[in-house]
């Protein structure tokens, strides 16, 4: 028979948001308890213990109430909107004969195919929801990636679930892909109109040096004119 983490509740007369933060001073949280046809319970648990079935990953915990051994599980949890610590805690007593809806997480293994090939993996969900027992609520499911292709897609219908399990998500809830890299883009680099050393230009076209030669050459010239044209002048005068 599977073994349960055993939760050591207390009863707690005192309710009302003075009485809770008194409680939780003392190191313990605020429970209440649900069952249908039953009368809701407050209760309390030590932080510690509420911290150890937490770690333990099992989803139903065993309790002790008046003098009989039932199966809980927690229906709502109240975090500080700070510390994130739960500060308020519902359970519901689960019978181990009737299926019940469960959140389980999903850890994705193998190498898949497509990463071999360059494609980059990506988890789109970390957990489906399946109806089974409480006694056989899996901690977690492991997916298979390894023949997940380039640009193909694992979706919550193609996942091994253990027996007695139904599936309550979407069949078609995509749960990974393997997308191509992004290409890169090479910057564009701008062509320069220079010549390289030695090199000449072609026919009709000068370079800027030998243009400016040129103009200052006739600019030259035509001072010589002008000084000369200004000397006949002069002579002319005399």
């Amino acid at each position: 028979m599977e073994s349960f983490f055993k939760l050591d509740v207390e009863q707690r007369e005192q309710t009302g948001n003075a009485a809770a933060r008194s409680l939780r001073r003392s190191g313990k949280i605020p429970v209440n308890y649900y069952y249908k046809g039953e009368s809701n319970q407050n209760m309390s648990i030590d932080k510690k213990v509420l911290h150890q079935a937490i770690q333990s990953g099992q989803h139903v915990f065993e309790m002790e109430l008046d003098g009989n051994t039932i199966y809980v599980t927690v229906k709502e949890a109240q975090y500080h909107p700070v510390t994130e610590e739960i500060i308020h805690l519902d359970l519901l007593r689960v019978r181990r004969d009737v299926k019940m809806k469960f959140s389980i997480p999903l850890n994705l293994t193998g190498d898949a195919v497509g990463a071999v090939e360059g494609g980059i993996v990506s988890q789109a969900a970390t957990s489906i929801e399946l109806e089974c027992f409480p006694t056989d609520v899996p901690d977690s499911i492991d997916v298979d990636i390894t023949n997940l292709e380039l640009n193909g897609t694992i979706t919550a219908i193609d996942i091994s679930l253990p027996d007695d399990t139904v599936l309550v998500s979407a069949e078609d809830t995509t749960i990974a892909i393997c997308a191509p890299p992004k290409a890169e883009i090479e910057p564009e680099v701008e062509e320069e109109d220079e010549f390289e050393e030695g090199e000449e230009p072609a026919e009709g076209e000068e370079s800027a040096d030998a243009k400016e030669g040129t103009d200052g050459d006739k600019g030259s010239e035509k001072d010589e004119k002008a000084k000369d044209d200004s000397s006949e002048g002069d002579s002319k005068e005399e």
